[in-house]
């Protein structure tokens, strides 16, 4: 037998252990080599766990539990062949006596008493229908009156009142249980439910965004910008644009060309706080938040104060297949000094986005709609979007956030200038 030891990949410098997420293929399963296996979760992303060779698997760690870079998660034997799977789907399987299950009859409930009085030759007048003094008693505590007696002569004996209450008892349940019945018929429908795993990456995202809101000054500032210039802009060059560079021309390389033109003058926007300092940046790492299939991602386009738009327009849709695909590395998400979140694809009219820690500040965007408007005295249909700046209050001013979206809000109503510029 040849065992070939499957260990865990270091994700990261500053990554020393890892949750084993999901295994691909089942324990004793013959896998290829270079064939995935497993999908490991770190905090920032979730990376492959590639078979080294070919062989019979077996599976050490199992999902959810936490191993450390280094550690063997599985094995592969090199001296298994690969097997045809055998066929069950027509398989017969016997069950021995010992396994087979009785059923026990269940033996009817009988009431002691018949619904009809017994007839006795002599009967008494006086004793038919007055209840005996137990009976009486209980007749007096329901409320009951002109019982059939089962007694001597037709008296009213205390089994008598029983069974009468028990088949008043017995009436109720049966009127509710069909009440209930009918009223579950008026909506039916399924009401299945499912649990499911929170991912690594999940846990760790919630873990930051709730510590973003406790540990931070966050404030909010809102203001709307006129797209029709924008739109105008797209409108007439996407064709060549596209032609020329094999890439749309999307909005998102518009707006991270105007939020670089307004870091340069507001610089703290930009900065972000280490202890007891505030660090500066003279470069601009623009985080754009990707919807992937495991979550949030927040992969950076570096030094975008340096990149033509058709540049990143190019690393943004190479950022934006690795994140839907899951093969993002940590190097390609960390380290953004500001953040662009757009939350106009999925129809958000306005919202308040969080900010991505260490950085200080983020720009949300959101959906573009044909509001009516004032210009110049006149009403106007225009196209407009909500924008809202989330910062950390305790190192950005209101001033300066405020003087910020003004600028990226002039930079996009007259983006002819801003490109010359």
């Amino acid at each position: 037998m040849s065992l070939v030891d499957i260990k865990i990949p270091s994700p990261g410098e500053s990554i020393t252990e890892v949750e084993i997420g999901s295994w691909l293929k089942s324990d004793g399963e013959y896998v290829q080599v270079d064939e995935t296996i497993c999908e490991i979760e770190s905090d920032k992303a979730t990376l492959p766990l590639i078979a080294e060779d070919s062989g019979k698997l077996k599976i050490i760690l199992n999902e959810g539990e936490i191993a450390g870079v280094g550690d063997v998660a599985c094995t592969i034997d090199t001296s298994e062949i690969s097997k045809e799977k055998v066929n069950t789907d027509n398989s017969t399987f016997e069950k021995s006596n010992d396994n087979q299950i009785s059923l026990k009859k269940q033996k009817s409930i009988q009431y002691p008493l018949s619904l009809e009085p017994r007839i006795t030759q002599n009967s008494d007048v006086y004793t038919e229908g007055h209840p005996s003094p137990s009976a009486k008693k209980m007749m007096e505590e329901y409320g009951l009156s002109n019982l059939s007696g089962s007694g001597p002569g037709g008296r009213i004996t205390k089994q008598d009142v029983q069974y009468h209450l028990s088949n008043v008892r017995k009436s109720l349940s049966q009127n509710s249980e069909a009440k209930k019945q009918s009223n579950s018929n008026i909506f039916p429908g399924i009401r299945n439910i499912k649990r499911e795993r929170m991912s690594r990456l999940r846990r760790k995202l919630a873990e930051r965004l709730v510590s973003v809101k406790n540990h931070t000054a966050m404030l909010t500032t809102f203001n709307e910008i006129d797209m029709s210039a924008i739109v105008k802009l797209r409108s007439q060059n996407k064709d060549s644009f596209f032609k020329k560079h094999n890439v749309k021309l999307g909005y998102m390389s518009l707006f991270t060309k105007a939020c670089t033109e307004a870091l340069e003058l507001f610089p703290a926007v930009n900065a972000r706080i280490d202890s007891n300092e505030i660090v500066f940046h003279d470069y601009v790492d623009m985080g754009i938040a990707v919807s992937a299939p495991k979550g949030l991602m927040v992969p950076v386009v570096r030094n975008s104060e340096s990149l033509s738009l058709s540049q990143i327009e190019v690393e943004i849709a190479r950022l934006a297949e690795r994140a839907r695909e899951n093969i993002l590395s940590i190097d390609e998400m960390e380290g953004g000094t500001f953040s662009i979140t757009n939350g106009g694809i999925f129809g958000s009219m306005l919202s308040t986005p969080i900010i991505n820690p260490p950085q200080s500040a983020i720009l949300g965007m959101h959906n573009i709609v044909e509001r009516p408007i004032a210009i110049n005295g006149k009403i106007k249909i225009r196209p407009m979007m909500y924008v809202a700046l989330s910062y950390d209050h305790r190192i950005i001013d209101g001033k300066q956030s405020v003087s910020f979206l003004i600028k990226v809000k002039e930079n996009l109503e007259n983006p002819a200038r801003m490109l010359l510029s």
